[in-house]
């Protein structure tokens, strides 16, 4: 069964940065579309950043130019790199797998969370 583990959160002052990783237990991962989701408190869960088994990225209009996700397939790992950062985005952050599954159906594996907390 497909396990994420997530490290990197932390508190940080406003225009500062943090950088979130996320490893993927199997053998699927160069497979999967890997994605970054927040949740702040009284919000829905929501997608920050998204990048496809081929390399293509997209990114919540929020975190556009502040924001970068990465993946090395090579370690089964994908990152975020979060730059001048906002108390807005303080949030738990939630690593996404999402896989094909079977009559056009997908998979979708989550980490527990990491709190990111920006201080203004």
């Amino acid at each position: 069964q497909v396990q994420l583990v997530e490290s990197g959160g932390g508190l940080v002052q406003a225009g500062g940065s943090l950088r979130l990783s996320c490893v993927v237990s199997g053998k699927i991962f160069s497979r999967c579309a890997m994605g970054w989701y927040h949740q702040a408190p009284g919000k829905e869960r929501e997608s920050v950043a998204v990048i496809t088994s081929g390399g293509s990225t997209t990114y919540a209009d929020s975190v556009k130019g502040r924001f970068t996700i990465s993946r090395d397939n090579a370690k089964n790992t994908v990152y975020l790199q979060m730059n001048s950062l906002k108390p807005e985005d303080t949030a738990i952050y939630y690593c996404n797998a999402r896989i094909p599954g079977n009559y056009g159906l997908w998979i979708d594996y989550w980490g527990q969370g990491t709190q990111v907390t920006v201080s203004s």
